[in-house]
């Protein structure tokens, strides 16, 4: 376990900022309304234009160091990971862990709330030593030489909080393939991972078939979505090194690809990406997969689900460790199942409807995203 800080080359800097500069543009749909086709030309071109000529990536470095942070081997494999102790001072262990196309940064907002409550109008009892790791071949963390899937994600981190770390037990919170992760947590290491908290539902029972009319209306609905939304998904689990291959030359070209799934997965107003995020927000963001050469190790995670099964549960089986949910709105692409359903794959003691947020909810709406974390871990005091 050894203390590390970000600090990019300025070569590699100044190679990502040419290619920025030098992006070559075509003509879009003469017919082009914000993001009717996919992602939107002028705004990309305004994030250009931004980034070019306004984006301080070594302000953004200093403040993505503000918090301590780790590199630990683990099973073989370069784990990164914040490790914030705060007014818990050690004894209240929260694992928190990102998906795509997010990264740790998705937390910064919501981690001096959870660590420092006191100082963010809370209370001290409420809060959690913090430990925010980069996914297997996302940010700072090792490159597997071939996928590495969510349930061997979470054995990866049972090990670090438990072996490395030295947690007996601790409390779990995933969201995206953080919630898969933290499913399988909860399913394979239970003894350890005594608690867990979702903000979007990974697991499946067997068999999935809907036993209410509301079950049926909810299939129903998630099968439309990702037949208008779900390419993406079956390109990155199918295709994903044809995508890599296409994409990880060009830094606009990828935050193209990600950025359009904030637009589409964000509890937005008017439409509007920048009415929820920065433009500073969206291209750190960017700029911690462009900086670490990220984008093709972290596609292939799609891959490796497959590889591993899929997320059926065996016939009979589900998650007995206790959960919590919440429910965002702005969760469009994977709407929130029916209790009913969710019931017969988790153990469910928490269940939220929020008022406003989507998929990335705690970098839309970290202040509701920490409450009802706060909510939800009072039940295992």
């Amino acid at each position: 376990m050894t203390p590390f800080q970000i600090k990019v080359s300025k070569d590699k800097l100044a190679w990502i900022q040419d290619r920025i500069a030098a992006y070559r543009w075509f003509p879009a749909p003469e017919n082009e309304q914000g993001f009717l086709y996919g992602m939107s030309t002028p705004v990309l071109k305004e994030l250009q234009e931004h980034w070019l000529h306004h984006y301080d990536w070594r302000a953004a470095e200093d403040e993505l160091n503000r918090f301590p942070q780790f590199i630990a081997e683990v099973d073989g494999l370069d784990v990164h990971f914040l490790h914030v102790v705060g007014e818990a001072e050690g004894k209240r262990p929260l694992l928190v862990t990102h998906g795509w196309p997010g990264s740790v940064y998705e937390f910064w907002e919501a981690i001096p709330r959870l660590a420092f409550p006191s100082q963010h109008g809370g209370k001290a009892e409420d809060a959690f030593d913090l430990v925010i790791p980069s996914l297997p071949g996302f940010g700072w963390s090792g490159k597997p030489a071939s996928p590495i899937g969510q349930r061997a994600t979470a054995k990866l981190w049972n090990t670090l909080m438990t072996e490395v770390l030295g947690y007996d037990t601790y409390l779990a919170q995933g969201g995206d393939w953080g919630a898969m992760v933290t499913s399988w947590l909860g399913f394979d290491h239970g003894a350890a991972c005594t608690a867990i908290h979702l903000n979007m539902i990974a697991l499946r029972p067997t068999p999935a078939t809907p036993q209410t009319e509301e079950e049926k209306n909810w299939l129903a609905l998630s099968q439309a979505q990702m037949q208008a939304g779900g390419a993406y998904l079956m390109m990155q689990a199918t295709k994903p090194q044809t995508l890599a291959l296409a994409l990880m030359d060009s830094p606009l070209g990828q935050a193209a690809w990600i950025l359009e799934k904030f637009h589409g997965w964000s509890d937005l107003e008017n439409d509007d990406l920048f009415s929820v995020y920065s433009k500073d927000q969206l291209i750190t963001n960017v700029m911690i997969y462009l900086v670490n050469d990220a984008f093709a190790t972290s596609v292939w995670y799609y891959n490796a689900l497959f590889q591993e099964g899929g997320p059926a549960l065996p016939e009979g089986e589900r998650c007995e460790t206790p959960t919590g949910f919440a429910s965002f709105p702005g969760e469009t692409v994977y709407p929130a199942a029916p209790r009913s359903w969710t019931e017969r794959v988790y153990n469910l003691v928490h269940w939220s409807e929020m008022q406003k947020g989507g998929h990335f909810a705690a970098m839309e709406q970290p202040d509701l995203f920490v409450e009802d974390v706060r909510t939800w871990a009072r039940l295992f005091d």
